[in-house]
Order: C-alpha cells, then structure tokens, then sequence
C-alpha cells in the first residue's frame, strides 16, 4: 500500500521561510545563506530543539512544481529552502534578487555530518536498498571515525510499517535525520510523522545516499562551479537522462525569461486537503 499524505492531520505546516536574507524566486521565498550560515542554523536547531525541515531547490523542481502538487507543497512545507543547483543562483542574480551561492544538498549532508562528528550530534540514516545502507554507513564510518548513528533502514517499507519505522526514529533519540529516498515518499512520510519524530534537522538527500556509499561518481569540481553537474550525470546515463534534462531546462530558461517580466506572487499550498492516490514512487 502506498503512503497517503493527509494534511488534515497536520495543522499549522505552511512554514517557508521569513527569515531576512530570503528572496521571492518563482513563488518560493529561497534562503540566500552561504553554507556556513546554514549549518549555523541547523546547529542551533538542535540546541533549541526546534524543528528544521530543509529543502533544496533546483531547475527540475521550479519546472515540475507546476504540476506536481506533492512536490508544490513539500517545497512550502520546509522553513529553510536553498539553492541546490547553479542555475537557480545565476537566475536570482538576472532577476535583480541575488543569492549569494549555491549550497548543494549533498555539500550540506556532508557539512552536516561533519557538524555530527565534531559536536558528538547523532544522526538517522532512512532511505535507499539495503546493501546501499550498508555501503553507506561503513564509509560514512571510516570518514567520521566515531560517528554517532543510532539507527538506520532502507526506502523499501509499505504503509503498514512506516509508524514503526517513525517510533524508532522518536526512541533512537537522533539529533538529524537523513532521508535517501526518492519524492513523494520522503515528503509523505514527513508530512504524517514529523511532529511525532522529535528530530530536530531533517534533511531529504535524494541519490546523496548513493554517492556517499560509492555506487555513483559526482561530478568533478571543475564541471561543479560551472553550473554543469547535470551535464556530466547526462554523460553518464544519456539513455535515461536526455529527456529529463531537455525538458527541465527549457522549462526552466523560459521560466526565468517570464520571471523577468512578471514575477510570480507567492505560491500558495494546493486546495488538496488529502490525496488518496499518490503517484508512482519511483525508487531507483
């Protein structure tokens, strides 16, 4: 059975960000926060023990939020949004509304496990197949010698098992917890438990989970600071990847074209209150 997200449970979720240094881009007020700003925050929502759910924002995402609703509201849904991809950095200087880098969620990831190993934080790892889990943790664990991981579990639950899987994140008493799983699951799933979690960072990483347990190669740093990370992963799975690519950035060149001329108002979340049938979860 797929998860069901039901918003009727969850008053009081529309949390995107008012913080000073947030610009309106596409409707979604974007965090302009360097990466140590924004580890800062994650640091002292764990002393506070206050909530913070972090999104991360990149050309795909402002093409497909138009018609995806999950997508749409999860991006609302967080309280600190970040620039993920270059694109979305160079689009907010054209549009007059400058953000001041691009934090990467996988930088982050690591920024916050590095923030875990030095402060002595713990974090859950839920999310990918299994033997990826495994991978995972036995290189986070020779990189962050001492690294405090006080549970874990693969993406593949149904329904039926995503309670338990909720308690024992609450029991396990994590500091973060890192979602490796594909959309909508992960926004589903913190949508029904996040206030039962207790976990003050929570942090969707996507494939991030894959690359750190060695299965994908990320692009170098040079085709990373020119904004072209999404040509070499094209590079890499051009039967799967093209159209993807094709269409996102089209769709998003015209877009920030349109955003030139008439900015969007603030989004608003969707008028669905439940939806019944999500759409297929796509796990690879």
């Amino acid at each position: 059975m797929a998860l069901e997200l039901d918003r009727s449970a969850i008053p009081g979720t529309r949390r995107q960000s008012t913080h000073p240094k947030a610009q309106l881009l596409f409707g979604l007020a974007v965090d302009g926060l360097r990466m140590g700003e924004a580890v800062e925050r994650c640091r002292l929502a764990i002393q506070t023990r206050r909530p913070l759910l972090i999104g991360v924002l990149n050309a795909a995402k402002i093409v497909n939020l138009r018609h995806d609703p999950y997508l749409r509201d999860a991006l609302l849904d967080c309280n600190m949004l970040l620039a993920d991809g270059q694109s979305v950095v160079w689009a907010s200087w054209l549009l007059h509304k400058p953000l001041p880098e691009r934090v990467a969620g996988i930088d982050l990831f690591e920024a916050l496990l590095d923030l875990a190993h030095r402060d002595g934080r713990s974090v859950y790892l839920l999310g990918a197949k299994p033997e990826v889990l495994a991978a995972l943790e036995k290189n986070v664990h020779q990189r962050w010698a001492g690294l405090r991981t006080v549970g874990r579990h693969d993406g593949y639950f149904s329904d039926a098992q995503a309670s338990d899987i909720a308690a024992d994140i609450r029991a396990s008493g994590a500091d973060m917890l890192f979602l490796g799983m594909a959309s909508p699951k992960k926004e589903i799933f913190l949508q029904r438990f996040q206030r039962e979690l207790d976990v003050p960072v929570l942090h969707g990483v996507g494939g991030s989970f894959d690359i750190l347990a060695g299965l994908t190669q990320r692009a170098p740093l040079a085709w990373r600071r020119l904004g072209m990370e999404w040509a070499y992963r094209l590079a890499q799975e051009p039967r799967r990847m093209w159209k993807r690519y094709l269409v996102t950035n089209v769709g998003f060149v015209a877009l920030t074209l349109r955003e030139v001329f008439s900015p969007s108002p603030r989004l608003e979340p969707t008028s669905r209150s439940r939806v019944s049938k999500p759409p297929k979860i796509d796990q690879s």
